[in-house]
């Protein structure tokens, strides 16, 4: 049974600082998981601040690693049966996403992936992968559904160079060539690929997928446009709790069933559709609800029925989500109560 605790088991989450790693470090440590986990700048103690105080749940070593370096991983891998994959180059100012995500972006996925081949103690590989690997295509229409067997059109990110292309693109490639690896080196790997990501977070700043979710509510041109953007690329906003993502990585790594890749989707809509749910839950601010540069509807729903049929269920809609995370912003003083 899942719920029992798992002691004596041994983890490695790869770029442990991170929103949804620090969080589900604290889920491994809370189900008895002895943890080893990575971070590009251990010597900064006010990047590792959150996980220092994790050490108080259990057995948590911190280690140095740097994800362009093949061999920094061996060490913090070994004597590990799960590894969780969360480090990833992000730069969404880049002018060259080539070299900024696309290139580290796949190197620090197979030099993972080696480590792993090294040791040979590991079970099973969980990659954090991105539904922005899935939805990008020219697919016109709406009610279009995309499950695990779409990718996103790379050769049109490419030629057509659309505002951020370049995280997309190296989601969708690293992706694919941890999948190339995988298969050529006997590895059991399993990828999660979650939505925009909300609720509350354990690191010092605020994430910014949650500043990105809550835009809307806090009228922040940057986010704001960030958000339309999405729907605009992506073909909709959808929307998944913290918890519920990590949940879902923790559930598919102990399933022995489990097998390919996973959408981990609670809530799809669009951005007019999402003004208007949030200026009725949240009277108290000013919401805009007109938009005439998006579309009302999106164009797609991201269908988690493959994670729902192994036996996973969400814990929180899309009600829960919003209100846990606004409340989280209150604390963090970032929203007015």
């Amino acid at each position: 049974m899942a719920s029992i605790k798992q002691i004596g088991k041994k983890a490695c989450v790869i770029g442990g600082s991170g929103y949804m790693a620090s969080l589900l470090i604290e889920q491994l440590l809370q189900k008895g998981y002895a943890v080893n986990t990575t971070v590009r700048d251990s010597g900064n103690p006010q990047k590792i601040s959150h996980l220092v105080a994790l050490q108080s749940l259990g057995e948590l070593k911190i280690f140095g690693a740097d994800l362009t370096v093949e061999g920094d991983f061996d060490v913090p891998i070994s004597g590990c049966e799960l590894v969780f994959q969360f480090a990833t180059p992000v730069n969404f100012a880049s002018e060259d996403p080539e070299n900024d995500m696309i290139k580290p972006g796949i190197k620090g996925v197979l030099n993972v992936l080696k480590s792993c081949v090294r040791a040979k103690e590991v079970k099973r590989v969980i990659l954090t992968s991105s539904t922005a690997a899935v939805t990008i295509n020219q697919l016109n229409g709406t009610d279009l559904v995309m499950d695990e067997s779409n990718w996103t059109d790379v050769d049109y990110l490419n030629t057509a160079k659309p505002h951020s292309w370049g995280y997309p693109a190296s989601k969708a490639l690293a992706e694919k060539a941890a999948w190339k690896f995988a298969e050529e080196n006997n590895i059991d790997l399993i990828t999660v690929i979650p939505t925009l990501t909300a609720g509350p977070s354990l690191t010092p700043e605020i994430p910014t997928s949650v500043r990105i979710a809550t835009s809307l509510i806090t009228g922040h041109d940057f986010f704001l446009k960030a958000l339309r953007g999405m729907q605009l690329l992506s073909g909709s906003i959808s929307i998944t709790h913290v918890e519920d993502i990590c949940r879902a990585h923790i559930f598919l790594a102990e399933k022995e069933s489990a097998s390919g890749r996973y959408i981990c989707c609670a809530h799809n809509t669009s951005v007019p559709e999402l003004a208007h749910f949030l200026s009725k839950r949240y009277p108290q601010y000013t919401i805009r609800t007109e938009f005439d540069d998006v579309p009302s509807k999106a164009k797609l729903v991201i269908s988690a029925e493959k994670l729902i049929k192994e036996g996973f269920s969400f814990k929180y809609g899309i009600e829960e989500i919003y209100d846990q995370t606004v409340a989280y912003l209150r604390t963090k003083g970032a929203l007015k109560n």
